[in-house]
């Protein structure tokens, strides 16, 4: 990766001065701490229901029975029929196929329709006075492949004598002798590598699957950055063998979870939110580390420290461990607040604020507190102003932040499969008994009522008949079972997951063939799209907008500014890569024809079918300019081969030469002539050598 310029002293920053000494740990009224704990303590009343919900989806897929749930006293078996959890794997599954498909993370960055600032396309005019001129300065003309900055650099000094006589033109070249260039989308490509480089330092991938899983499962994935972090990069010297860690800042994102990610209550979206806090579980080390990192108060981090751990477990915390002991935590509760604070809460707090910003009512900025002690305080660094939250639903509730997961839409058919799945346990347990009736009065008395085989009763005088009477319970388990399976159906229904798009055999009608089957996988895919479009539109889209925008403010490259917009890929991976590689491979078949070649993008074509194969593009694909270059070489290569001189007898297991010069091909093998063999047609001179 190459070394990024940024530099966090370039970030304009609104840093509370850091006094010396103990200060005390109230606030007066009106104070930032209290302004921040106040509206945590809001956020936090605010998602009960949503806590609530989000705990019985994880009781569903771990397969536990909350405190809720009461059994009978004839009730024997505590089954537990983990259908929601195979389900969200499923829906997790088919997220992350859809999302890294590719084997990239799914942000494109591309021109602009209409660039401005940049232009799309330009081409040189390599008239005949060029030409002469080159060949006066000695200088070779411009080369297949050739990019105009290598070009400059391979002429030299020389460019002052070529200087007067260039011509360059804006659009494409008409002529395979007009070299054509694209600064738009050279820029639009080098930062989406640049941007594709960041993501994977910061282990984008991982983070993005976590929110993956988060999402199926409470129904709601949470991302934030970019920010710029110092990350160490292991170097030795060559000389000394002395370990010399190479440090870079670098952006970085991450995955926050449901559990700790406290929005504003009156928002329906990100785009409403005045504010959100995270809430951090942090150790001693973590809480200590925190004094490298810029505009933090290393002073007011000890004075936290000292006050020793604050982190309480939330009521959830409790009900989600496997045990039921209370243990003390010796962690640190740590709030970090993004979003906007009264002007007149600062000036309380006696906070310098920039001139430009005097004149506005509310400040956005960054806080964190431990302990009631403010341990960063600084203007919100992005520009434009955002706070780094990315908050994407599963399904939409129009009327909440919080969206809707698949275990929740099957918990009420999770519920029903666990209730009838334990009458058929418990009924089969019975059935699989007999009840056994003994008349006491016709066996002698102290004997031993246990039966077993071979078990002999000793009757006594009296009237003749049976003593001992076995009676079966009726099975009915397996109408029981016709109820789970009946419940199972409405379970696919409720999620949109058919049990064989996650691995059920058995299936029976059109499913028993590769076309069915591929149609039912197809019709399957119909729910995951909307999906895959919402994390589109809520995650991948802002955060790369967001990064977009991060190095433009930040990174000082000129090759990488220019007028671009930045797309989500997400959706490029719903269409089966079977489908639309035969689609590919079909239109490629139509351009064939020489009357319609001249319209068709083969670079695009040739991109999109190695994508559908699973191949990275980039690696086994030529752009236009390589392929120039590829085909000189390729020609020099055919040149240097020695051909047979005309009429000679091919050696034993060579293809015989056609030696009419009729294009004939080859004589008596059947096989069709390569180029440079006579015969071939696209030789010169008639196809003869």
């Amino acid at each position: 990766m190459k070394e990024d310029n940024l530099s966090t002293d370039s970030i304009k920053m609104l840093a509370v001065k850091d006094t010396s000494g103990d200060m005390p740990r109230d606030e007066p009224a009106g104070g930032i701490v209290s302004y921040v704990e106040e509206r945590y303590s809001k956020a936090e009343t605010a998602r009960k229901t949503e806590e609530t919900r989000w705990l019985t989806a994880y009781r569903n897929y771990r397969g536990l029975y909350g405190q809720d749930v009461k059994f009978t006293s004839t009730e024997k078996s505590r089954v537990f029929v983990k259908v929601t959890k195979t389900k969200v794997l499923a829906a997790y599954g088919q997220m992350s196929e859809v999302l890294f498909g590719n084997g990239k993370f799914p942000i494109v960055i591309d021109p602009t329709t209409l660039p401005e600032g940049v232009v799309e396309s330009f081409h040189i005019e390599t008239n005949d006075e060029i030409k002469k001129a080159e060949k006066a300065a000695g200088i070779e003309p411009l080369l297949p492949g050739e990019t105009m900055q290598s070009y400059m650099e391979r002429i030299g000094s020389m460019k002052n004598e070529l200087g007067p006589i260039e011509e360059v033109r804006n659009g494409p070249g008409l002529t395979p002798s007009q070299i054509t260039f694209e600064p738009a989308m050279i820029a639009a490509k080098k930062m989406e590598k640049k941007i594709h480089d960041q993501l994977e330092e910061s282990s984008a991938n991982k983070h993005l699957r976590s929110t993956a899983l988060e999402c199926a499962l409470f129904g709601t994935g949470i991302m934030k950055g970019p920010f710029a972090v110092d990350k160490e990069y292991p170097k030795w010297e060559e000389e000394t063998g002395v370990y010399s860690p190479v440090i870079k800042t670098v952006p970085m994102v991450s995955n926050v979870s449901v559990w700790n990610f406290y929005p504003d209550p009156d928002a329906h979206n990100m785009e409403e939110a005045e504010y959100v806090i995270e809430r951090h579980k942090m150790s001693h080390s973590e809480l200590r580390k925190l004094a490298n990192r810029p505009f933090f108060r290393k002073n007011e981090i000890n004075i936290a420290l000292k006050f020793g751990p604050s982190y309480t477990k939330e009521w959830w915390e409790q009900a989600m461990e496997d045990t039921a002991t209370q243990v003390a935590t010796e962690r640190f509760e740590v709030l970090e607040f993004w979003g906007n604070v009264e002007r007149k809460t600062l000036d309380d707090h006696k906070v310098d604020i920039p001139k430009e910003l005097k004149d506005k009512d509310n400040i956005a900025v960054n806080i964190w507190l431990c302990n009631g002690r403010i341990l960063r305080l600084v203007l919100n660094p992005f520009t434009p102003s955002i706070i780094p939250f990315y908050v994407v639903p599963y399904e939409v509730n129009p009327y909440s932040m919080w969206g809707v997961g698949v275990a929740e839409n099957m918990d009420d058919t999770q519920t029903l499969m666990n209730g009838f799945m334990r009458m058929a346990v418990d009924n089969a347990a019975l059935s699989g008994n007999l009840l056994i009736e003994v008349d006491e009065t016709n066996l002698v008395p102290g004997q031993d009522l246990q039966v077993y085989p071979g078990k002999v009763f000793r009757r006594q005088g009296g009237a003749p008949g049976q003593a001992i009477f076995g009676t079966k319970f009726p099975n009915v388990s397996n109408e029981n079972m016709q109820m789970f399976d009946k419940a199972r159906v409405l379970a696919d229904e409720s999620t949109g997951f058919p049990s064989f798009a996650h691995g059920q055999t058995g299936i029976s009608g059109v499913g028993r063939t590769a076309s069915g089957i591929s149609m039912l996988m197809s019709a399957a895919n119909g729910s995951i799209r909307t999906v895959v479009k919402n994390i589109d539109d809520y995650l991948l889209a802002p955060l790369g907008k967001a990064l977009f925008s991060f190095n433009m403010q930040f990174d000082f490259d000129p090759e990488i500014k220019g007028d671009l917009e930045v797309k989500a890929a997400g959706t490029e991976s719903l269409m089966a890569n079977e489908v639309r590689s035969q689609r590919l491979m079909q239109f490629l078949g139509v351009v064939q024809n020489p009357i319609l070649a001249p319209f068709a993008r083969l670079d695009y074509i040739v991109r999109e079918i190695a994508k559908s194969m699973e191949l990275d593009p980039d690696k086994v694909a030529n752009s236009m300019q390589r392929a120039a270059v590829q085909a000189e070489i390729l020609k020099t290569f055919q040149a240097s081969q020695p051909q047979p001189p005309q009429g000679q007898q091919a050696p034993a297991g060579v293809q015989a030469q056609d030696t009419t010069g009729s294009g004939g091909g080859n004589v008596g093998t059947g096989s069709v002539p390569v180029p440079g063999e006579q015969g071939f047609s696209a030789n010169t001179g008639g196809g003869q050598q």
